[in-house]
């Protein structure tokens, strides 16, 4: 499909046949919008990782909503730290709504909450269907780009959802075939670029994570170092975060 940005030619309008004599199809945006839409979560339980927050005469949250619906007045827990709140207005595009639905970008006024008391990387959930709180998981990463190579012990910089924080490979249980997928026989010492790897991941502090299985929007994250982004990867498992007792991951 011809387009030029810096023209504009094809984008909105159809390209000039005279022009582009070997194109008699439709425009770029037309194409676009006749593409089907995406299958939205509407039913699922409700999730919205917290992007930014600000005060304006109450405390405001932005996000988007991954699953779920919200309507004004709804009550709705904040994790990780466990506080009920409730939403007295919603926003879309800066205008009052009564409600939104999944895939919506929008800013919510929470009641019984203060600014100082959301962070980004905190999630909206239903009372009754809590996300989860980890702060160790199994995963299959990819590596993307290393200079070097990762063995247990390295640490680096996970981004999961709106959520960041330092992470550690605690032990690489295995590599799969990239042909077949299957998980290889020996035990890796290390990996390097290129590799895939089941490993176990202690974070620095516990987040909202789920399993990729089960929320894939949830169980998603890249792995970052020195600026660059080295591996992408997916949470296959996690250890709840219990502050008084912890359990190991099999």
């Amino acid at each position: 499909m011809p387009a030029s940005g810096f023209t504009g030619a094809n984008l909105q309008e159809a390209v000039d046949p005279v022009t582009c004599p070997w194109w008699n199809g439709e425009p770029l945006l037309t194409y676009l919008d006749k593409l089907p839409s995406f299958k939205r979560s509407n039913d699922g339980p409700f999730r919205m990782p917290i992007v930014d927050k600000y005060n304006d005469m109450g405390t405001f949250v932005m996000g988007k909503l991954e699953s779920g619906c919200v309507k004004r007045k709804d009550t709705l827990m904040l994790m990780p730290n466990r506080t009920q709140v409730q939403v007295s207005d919603i926003l879309i595009d800066d205008e009052e709504v009564e409600s939104a639905d999944c895939g919506d970008n929008v800013k919510l006024k929470l009641r019984n909450v203060e600014e100082e008391d959301v962070s980004s990387g905190f999630v909206l959930c239903e009372q009754d269907k809590l996300c989860a709180i980890a702060d160790r998981f199994i995963a299959q990463i990819q590596i993307v780009e290393l200079k070097n190579i990762i063995a247990s012990g390295f640490t680096c910089i996970m981004h999961a959802h709106t959520a960041v924080q330092e992470v550690q490979f605690q032990d690489l249980v295995g590599l799969l075939d990239k042909e077949t997928g299957k998980k290889m026989p020996n035990r890796p010492r290390c990996v390097k670029q290129g590799d895939v790897v089941i490993a176990k991941m202690q974070l620095a502090g516990p987040i909202c994570i789920e399993a990729f299985a089960d929320f894939p929007q949830m169980g998603r994250f890249i792995l970052r170092d020195e600026g660059k982004t080295i591996a992408i990867g997916k949470v296959l498992k996690i250890s709840e975060h219990i502050s008084t007792q912890r359990t190991d991951l099999n």
